[in-house]
């Protein structure tokens, strides 16, 4: 089903007016969120977690060609049972994870300083190596549910 002319021509009046309240983009040129993309070098991961956090925060800012900004960052995991069967069997677990980064510049000084949280879930219902790789899969969901929040916090705080 396609839009009507109307529909079509409200929403891009309205996306028109946007310019006019103010609104900037983030990685508009000359902004200090486009600054992040290709400049940030990253730290070399110790964990399975730390590499799938860098991983994910390497595809979201890409490859450091020029490095001009150092970003370190430190996660932590915890692990509850959330659903308990009535035989005292845990059939799903949350996975909540909080993320400290700190960007600085080459030259010394910190630029942005933080911390970010996120949280999933994976079930425990199946076979031990079923309920294996829905953990794995839940900590890379996780990682990249804080590498996205970290991208945009930086975006956000440099863009002002």
């Amino acid at each position: 089903m396609s839009w009507s002319r109307l529909t079509r021509r409200s929403l891009l009046g309205g996306l028109a007016l946007l310019p006019a309240c103010g609104f900037t983009p983030v990685y508009a040129p000359g902004t200090g969120a486009r600054a992040l993309r290709g400049s940030v070098a990253l730290g070399t991961p110790d964990s399975a977690n730390a590499f799938r956090l860098t991983r994910a925060l390497n595809i979201r800012l890409g490859d450091a060609e020029a490095p001009r900004f150092k970003l370190a960052v430190a996660a932590d995991l915890d692990e509850a049972g959330s659903v308990i069967t009535r035989t005292q069997e845990i059939d799903r677990f949350t996975l909540t994870g909080t993320a400290r980064y700190t960007l600085a510049n080459l030259e010394g000084g910190t630029v942005a300083q933080g911390d970010v949280r996120g949280f999933t879930a994976y079930s425990a219902s199946g076979t031990t190596v079923a309920t294996r790789a829905a953990r794995a899969d839940a900590e890379t969901r996780l990682m990249e549910i804080l590498a996205d929040r970290i991208v945009t916090a930086l975006a956000a705080e440099l863009a002002a």
